[in-house]
């Protein structure tokens, strides 16, 4: 409940989140779409909306629903449901997440509101292409993306374990390049 940075390592948040299913596994395909595999596509879009974004963006990006990795992933209504000790919680592991991989605690708005965008529109990609959404109500819940941004874009299901390793990889190279 009090976590340090010290308790924080890649390999149980990327195994975690290649294990917690988005959309409460309620989705097509032989494999459930993971928190890990929504992550590896957030940064990517991240990426197409900042393309000059420097390494520790992009990274702060992959690791935007890291805590999940412990929590859980829950539709905003049955976070906001919980109450305060939610959100809490949830900063107090962003917190040390940051801390350990040299990331602020507390990452500016502006870089913020774009790593959201970039949520948004991953979420309109999962519900079109795996959760059985039609575009139009797509667009009510999450607003419609930009074409330039989903072009060529299709959501990945593989195994947790390839999922795992992809994360890995991707958070080692936005590491390196710190």
């Amino acid at each position: 409940m009090d976590p340090t940075p010290v308790d924080i390592e890649i390999d149980d948040i990327a195994h975690g989140l290649a294990f917690v299913a988005r959309w409460n596994g309620q989705t097509r395909g032989d494999f459930p779409y993971s928190v890990a595999e929504h992550s590896l596509l957030v940064e990517q879009l991240f990426g197409r909306i900042v393309p000059t974004a420097p390494a520790k963006w992009r990274l702060a990006a992959l690791l935007h629903d890291a805590p999940e990795y412990v929590i859980g992933d829950m539709i905003s209504p049955v976070k906001s449901a919980v109450g305060p000790g939610y959100s809490l919680l949830d900063d107090r592991l962003t917190a040390a997440i940051h801390l350990r991989f040299g990331l602020p605690t507390t990452i500016p708005k502006t870089i913020k509101v774009k790593i959201k965008r970039a949520d948004k529109v991953s979420a309109w990609l999962e519900a079109t292409q795996i959760a059985g959404f039609e575009a139009s109500e797509a667009n009510t819940f999450f607003g419609r993306p930009d074409p330039s941004l989903i072009n060529g874009l299709s959501i990945v299901l593989r195994a947790p374990l390839e999922t795992r390793r992809a994360f890995v990889d991707r958070h080692d190279t936005l590491l390196s390049e710190m």
